[in-house]
């Protein structure tokens, strides 16, 4: 799929920092146990030259066959001088000749070395222990999958493992599976019902991209085929109407504005009544940046709530908070008390490509349990997707997916 690759592409800083993290934690082990290993064989080889000394004296067997030595001058046995003068002519052709069979001979040692040359050639692989969960665990809070969850991931991942040793590949690839099986629950598409108009609520705090997302769903939405209305409820910030109406024109769908400063729960209000009147499908309203720990503000998002179940009391239909993934461990925070207030029905992850913090969204299915209808990793109107667990675990971890 096109969108992995780009998602893969973005999400480089998480998974970057995963991936070399991995790398190192089963490298160190790997060269311990490498020198270990080293050592050890090292030792064997000494002891097997010391106890098979038959295989090297073979070689200088042929060396010291200067039998001419005593055959020529046997009485002068004592002037080793004029021995290596035939051992130059007799031998050192002979020589050259069991070299070639020193080599292959090299091998007999190599056999012992080829272990080492295996484990040089091929991946690096470390025994899962104690301390290497503890440094995975780590490396997955640093990621911001936090601490109940990394404690969580760690434990199901050595499960059955202890004591066997483990490639790189193969941690992220139980990785990737351990969180896939966390997020596959939680991946669910926006669903969309009967009920005309469905409305749905857009919340969230300040900057966490709550217009680009309604823009961008809102195309997905016309480019399906359904009738779409906007309501800029955002009456605190021009800019946020301007940017909204300048989606609404990209995607051909029409946005209700009502002057700087109005009443946000009038114009929902009124918004519904003109989406029935319509006829439209769905009506998805903008909402002022709400920071969760101003209950006035607070208090205005359950107002308008209030109001448009005084037209429908089953609306809204779908809440949706818009996250962004830049805030780490913080998004927890945000999920419980816009829960509390606006009965949050499903997320939105933002920003997943400026982070290298893409684990928090484990951290999140993992609490809460909630639906993740989309992740967005840019500013195009492609950059927003359905959440796919598989595509996501593969891409934090920094594998391909098959």
């Amino acid at each position: 799929m096109a969108f992995f690759s780009k998602l893969k592409e973005r999400l480089f800083k998480s998974s970057s920092k995963l991936e070399q993290g991995l790398d190192a934690i089963v490298e160190e082990g790997a060269e311990s146990g490498a020198a270990d290993a080293a050592e050890t064989q090292a030792e064997a080889q000494f002891e097997a030259l010391a106890e098979s000394p038959a295989v090297t004296p073979e070689q200088p067997a042929p060396a010291p066959v200067p039998q001419p030595e005593p055959v020529a001058e046997p009485e002068p046995a004592p002037e080793p001088e004029p021995a290596p003068a035939p051992q130059p002519v007799a031998a050192p052709k002979p020589a050259p000749a069991p070299q070639p069979a020193l080599e292959p001979e090299k091998k007999s040692p190599g056999l012992l070395g080829r272990l080492m040359g295996r484990s040089a050639a091929a991946e690096p692989r470390r025994a899962l222990d104690d301390d290497m969960l503890e440094q995975l665990e780590e490396l997955l809070i640093a990621a911001d999958m936090g601490v109940d969850t990394a404690l969580r991931v760690t434990a199901n991942l050595a499960e059955g493992r202890m004591g066997k040793k483990v490639s790189s590949r193969e941690i992220k690839e139980l990785l990737a599976q351990e969180v896939a099986r966390i997020m596959e629950p939680v991946a669910k598409p926006l669903p969309i019902y009967a009920k005309r108009p469905q409305v749905v609520l857009v919340v969230g705090v300040n900057g966490s991209g709550k217009t680009t997302t309604i823009g961008k769903l809102a195309s997905q939405f016309k480019g399906a085929g359904k009738k779409v209305v906007i309501a800029a409820g955002d009456t605190f910030r021009a800019a946020a109407v301007e940017q909204l109406q300048v989606w609404g024109d990209r995607a051909g769908v029409p946005v209700l504005t009502a002057p700087e400063g109005s009443d946000p729960a009038s114009l929902a209000f009124d918004a519904m009544t003109n989406a029935q009147e319509d006829g439209a499908d769905l009506l998805m309203i903008d909402t002022a940046g709400r920071l969760q720990n101003r209950a006035d503000l607070m208090e205005e998002l359950a107002k308008i709530v209030r109001v448009i179940r005084k037209k429908d009391e089953t609306a809204p239909h779908n809440t949706l908070l818009v996250l962004d993934a830049t805030t780490g461990q913080n998004a927890l925070s945000q999920v419980g008390t816009f829960q509390q207030l606006a009965d949050v029905s499903g997320l939105v992850m933002t920003k997943l490509d400026g982070t290298a913090k893409g684990g928090v969204l484990v951290a999140l299915a993992d609490k809460f349990g909630l639906p993740i209808h989309a992740i967005g990793v840019g500013e195009q109107i492609d950059d927003l997707a359905p959440f796919d667990p598989e595509e996501f675990a593969a891409a934090l971890t920094g594998l391909e997916k098959s």
